[in-house]
């Protein structure tokens, strides 16, 4: 698959977290099968998530290890945001700001320096690099199109909590260049545009970053135009070029055994055993529940989804995030009293993380409990399951909006701090495994144009093909004019 006059060497910037990480990796994974050279810019506590893919191909990705520098907001020893609360991504991004001028000196007195940098969405300051050193930098976008397209809206025109009307968590904002038209309450927009604060230093860097992207030479996204083609054509036309390109879903190949299997941490139950009560289980009987590495529950929802699950009569796997940083000990993240001995047989808890590619994979799984986070809807549209959704923040009710548009999603509750209803849980979950149905039907629809366009032929296949088609033949110089080779 190796393309001629390959070899281009290109840097990989990843945004340090496993939803963001992960999928970058897979692309890099694809970019290195398509004959180029990569150098992936980690800090020294990331490197072992990218140990898999060194020993895969330890001639063509080599390693930038920078130290992690230091910020008043990040605890000394943290470099990865899983070890962080929700609302730390200004923090974290200010910190990784500081490697600007380490990576411009490593630039500067490479042998063979990148031609090309690709780095992930929240590290729009990578662009005012790339422009020094006269190379396209291209965005890698772990969200939606459909996602994008807002945010982009949002970062130019900027209305504030502070304008009038904006005080109001349920003032409708519209979006009428987006398809569709979508209209969302305040309180559904993402919690980084609505945490910015107009003149803060710190929060007008953050806004740069966001108009950097779209400034940007091109963007990548973990997506496909079967899936999000309106989106994918509306910001063509938005950014006035056709240098978009939808090469998802990225996920860890079915013939690398260890891919879907070592890509997170620990957990409280062996691979194996998971694997092996799966196997125990009627075909699409298996309810799997899980709100990705960030979310963790409140102990008033613990309660709420456990009595629902209870009382649903369904097998299930429930992964729980317990508390982290920032999180009141005792008050989140607990499995009430008792609950693991009513349903013992029929449920499993897992604590810590969860091997959720491999899960879904399972033939036992029949629906997916989840936060919508765009990696887990990617990862529930391959394995042909029904979504229940509960978005919680970020780009998750763009993403249920989504899922609703295409037929395979129900929104069971949303919001962060929403106590759901359990006897709605509990039916939504009976109906979601249950033999018929429309959102099953679809959700095999999706899964098979899904498969399709990672094959030879597909779109996503020929997107990825002509994104490294663009690396090896453009030259680009930023200024007035676009020189193309």
């Amino acid at each position: 698959m190796t393309i001629p006059g390959a070899g281009t060497h290109i840097l990989v910037f990843p945004y340090p977290a496993q939803g963001h990480m992960l999928p970058l990796l897979d692309l890099t994974h694809q970019l290195v099968l398509r004959g180029l050279t990569i150098t992936i810019l980690v800090t020294p506590k990331n490197l072992s998530i990218l140990n898999p893919f060194l020993s895969t191909h330890p001639s063509s990705i080599k390693t930038l290890i920078l130290p992690f520098p230091s910020h008043p907001s990040v605890p000394s020893g943290v470099e990865n945001v899983k070890d962080l609360p929700n609302n730390s991504l200004s923090a974290m991004v200010s910190a990784l700001r500081q490697l600007h001028d380490p990576l411009l000196h490593w630039f500067r007195s490479h042998p063979s320096p990148p031609s090309a940098i690709i780095s992930d969405f929240f590290l729009g300051w990578t662009h005012h690099l790339a422009c020094q050193l006269s190379i396209p930098r291209i965005v890698f976008s772990p969200s939606s199109a459909a996602f994008v397209s807002l945010i982009n809206c949002l970062w130019r025109e900027t209305p504030q909590r502070g304008d009038p009307d904006y005080n109001d968590p349920d003032f409708p904002i519209s979006f009428p260049k987006v398809p569709g038209s979508p209209i969302y309450p305040w309180r559904q927009l993402s919690f980084v545009y609505r945490s910015y604060v107009r003149g803060d230093p710190e929060w007008e860097l953050i806004r740069d970053d966001y108009l950097a992207n779209i400034a940007s030479w091109g963007i990548a996204f973990n997506s496909f135009s079967e899936l999000e083609h309106n989106y994918l054509d509306h910001l063509k036309k938005d950014l006035g070029h056709d240098r978009i390109w939808a090469v998802g879903p990225l996920l860890p190949p079915d013939d690398d055994p260890t891919a879907p299997t070592e890509r997170g941490g620990s957990n409280s139950i062996s691979v194996h055993d998971i694997m092996s009560w799966l196997d125990k289980r009627e075909k699409k009987s298996v309810v799997y529940v899980c709100f990705g590495s960030q979310a963790v529950l409140a102990n008033e929802q613990m309660e709420a989804l456990a009595d629902g699950l209870e009382h649903s009569g369904v097998h299930f796997i429930w992964c729980v995030k317990e508390a982290t940083v920032g999180h009141v000990a005792g008050k989140y993240g607990v499995v009430p009293s008792g609950f693991e001995d009513r349903v013992a047989g029929r449920g499993l808890v897992i604590r810590g993380w969860a091997p959720q590619v491999s899960i879904l994979r399972q033939r036992a799984v029949g629906s997916f409990l989840t936060h919508c986070g765009w990696n887990s809807v990617l990862e529930g549209i391959v394995a042909g399951v029904p979504l229940l959704a509960w978005p919680m923040t970020a780009d998750q009710f763009a993403d249920a909006r989504l899922l609703d548009e295409v037929g395979v999603g129900v929104k069971v509750c949303e919001g962060p701090e929403t106590v759901p209803n359990s006897a709605v849980l509990a039916k939504a979950m009976t109906e979601s495994v249950s033999v018929k149905g429309s959102k099953r039907d679809r959700a095999l629809e999706l899964q098979k144009a899904a498969l399709g366009v990672i094959k030879e032929g597909g779109s996503s296949f020929k997107d990825l093909d002509r994104f490294v088609k663009d690396l090896i033949r453009t030259e680009i110089k930023f200024g007035d004019k676009e020189v193309i080779a």
